[in-house]
C-alpha cells in the first residue's frame, strides 16, 4: 500500500499512532501492519494513480537489506498486536521468508554474524 493512495480516518491515528519514526525506511509498512491487524481493509479495484519508482533519491534505495525493518516490523506486530491465529500465522511464514532473504544476502557478503542473527530470529518464531 502506497501513503499516497490510503484513505482513513484521522482517529485511527490516536489508536494506532503515526508513523515509527524510529525506523529509516519501512515506516509504512510498520503503520499497515499495526493498522490491518485490527481493522479491515478494502480495495477500489480502479487505477487512479501512477506510481513513479526506482529514482536515486527514493528513500527505499537508500539502504540495503530493506527487508531488516521490516522483520523488524513483524516481530513488532507479533508481540503488540492481538491477532487471529490464521493472521499470526501468516505474519510468521512472512517473517520467516524476509529472514530467509536477509540470510542469503548476508551470506552472500560474508556477514555470518547477520546471518546467526536472522536464522536465531527465524528459528525463534514458529508456526504451532
Amino acid at each position: 500500500m502506497s501513503p499516497s493512495t490510503v484513505l482513513l480516518k484521522r482517529d485511527l491515528f490516536e489508536v494506532h499512532g503515526l508513523f515509527d519514526e524510529t525506523l529509516p525506511i519501512c515506516e509504512d509498512y510498520d503503520l499497515w501492519l499495526r493498522l490491518t491487524a485490527q481493522h479491515q481493509v478494502a480495495l477500489l479495484n480502479e487505477k487512479l494513480m501512477t506510481r513513479h519508482g526506482g529514482h536515486a533519491d527514493q528513500l527505499s534505495l537508500s539502504e540495503w537489506g530493506i527487508d531488516r525493518y521490516r522483520v523488524q516490523s513483524i516481530i513488532k506486530i507479533l508481540k503488540t498486536e492481538k491477532l487471529s491465529p490464521e493472521d499470526r500465522s501468516a505474519a510468521i511464514v512472512v517473517l520467516r521468508k524476509k529472514c530467509e532473504i536477509l540470510i542469503n544476502g548476508f551470506h552472500k557478503r560474508g556477514k555470518l554474524q547477520e546471518v546467526e542473527k536472522y536464522e536465531k530470529i527465524a528459528n525463534q518464531h514458529q508456526i504451532s
